[in-house]
């Protein structure tokens, strides 16, 4: 990509990309358990020049991780655009407003709304889960802090003005999809799902989102499979996640298994850009293979503009009416 490129992409805002029309490229960054930052730093170095924002985790699977407030703070210091993640799980609804506004204050300008790991699945299971607010009643919150008062109707001073996405899994029961609904009413802009490996089950996501009336931006997510082992454990263990028999097949027979995930990773990236708003890369580890992936998709050459202006009339016909967030 040429340095005029990566200029443009790092100017404009992640809402402004969102707005832009183009297939947006997200990745993931864990924080330290610690305050050395220099490894996390040295992995959002590899993916800075071709995201157009970084995802900072909150203390993912209920494993304590340096504040998500505090690391997305530093990576604004190094010109990343940034998506603070946020759960619910921590926080009650004094500490979410006042992370929000100190988020906002070292300027912050995203945030993704999640309820969180319970803490039994983590580290430090005895810690007390707070869930004083959900993901629908904190978004709420952030559309009264944009309008000048907090959850109380109190005013707050000074301009605050996230754009806040909220998440969801691709196979969603009727409960789940009426939570969606009431997310993106009380506020979510865009939609971040979970991992996907069933290219038909999510275009039936997306077909079942524009029948629901749901139309903000969808962002798929990605996890490379690694082993077949690995495959079986998120089929089997993480909710909302099915991994096709024939991904299974190919993992199974394949003489290099990592090397076969990533063959998976580059065709669902391929997909994707046919079908929502854009990707979001979680690897397990570190971004190594990342630009490899988004090589393979076609996604890192400096025709990237001409590609998407291409793609405008079939992609975008289909995201205004199909895409949402979660």
């Amino acid at each position: 990509m040429s340095s005029d490129a990566v200029c443009e992409r790092q100017e404009a805002s992640f809402r402004e990309k969102l707005g832009s029309r183009q297939f947006v490229i997200t990745g993931e960054l864990t924080p330290p358990v610690g305050t050395d930052v220099s490894k996390t730093l040295g992995n959002g170095e590899i993916i800075r020049d071709f995201v157009d924002a970084v995802n900072v985790t909150d203390s993912q699977c209920a494993v304590m991780h340096m504040s998500s407030v505090a690391f997305s703070h530093l990576l604004i210091t190094k010109n990343y655009n940034v998506i603070m993640q946020m759960t619910c799980r921590d926080r009650n609804r004094i500490a979410i407003q006042g992370d929000l506004l100190g988020a906002a204050a070292l300027g912050i300008q995203n945030v993704l709304i999640m309820t969180g790991d319970h803490p039994s699945a983590g580290n430090n299971p005895g810690a007390k889960p707070v869930y004083d607010l959900d993901p629908v009643q904190v978004l709420e919150t952030i559309t009264k802090m944009k309008n000048g008062c907090d959850i109380r109707g109190a005013p707050i001073s000074g301009s605050f003005d996230m754009c806040a996405g909220c998440v969801s899994n691709i196979d969603p029961d009727n409960m789940h999809m009426m939570k969606l609904h009431k997310k993106v009413r009380a506020g979510a802009e865009f939609i971040q799902t979970q991992a996907i490996y069933d290219i038909d089950k999510y275009d039936e996501f997306l077909e079942l989102l524009s029948d629901e009336g749901i139309d903000v931006p969808v962002i798929g997510g990605l996890v490379p499979l690694r082993t077949l082992k690995m495959a079986e454990y998120m089929d089997r263990s993480i909710p909302g996640i099915t991994i096709p028999e024939d991904i299974f097949d190919r993992m199974r027979n394949a003489e290099d298994q990592e090397e076969e995930g990533l063959r998976i990773a580059v065709e669902t990236v391929r997909e994707l850009k046919k079908m929502c708003s854009g990707v979001h890369i979680m690897p397990i580890g570190c971004h190594a293979n990342t630009k490899r992936i988004l090589e393979g998709a076609g996604l890192l050459r400096d025709s990237r503009k001409t590609d998407t202006v291409m793609q405008e009339q079939s992609l975008w016909k289909t995201v205004v009416c199909r895409s949402a967030r979660k």
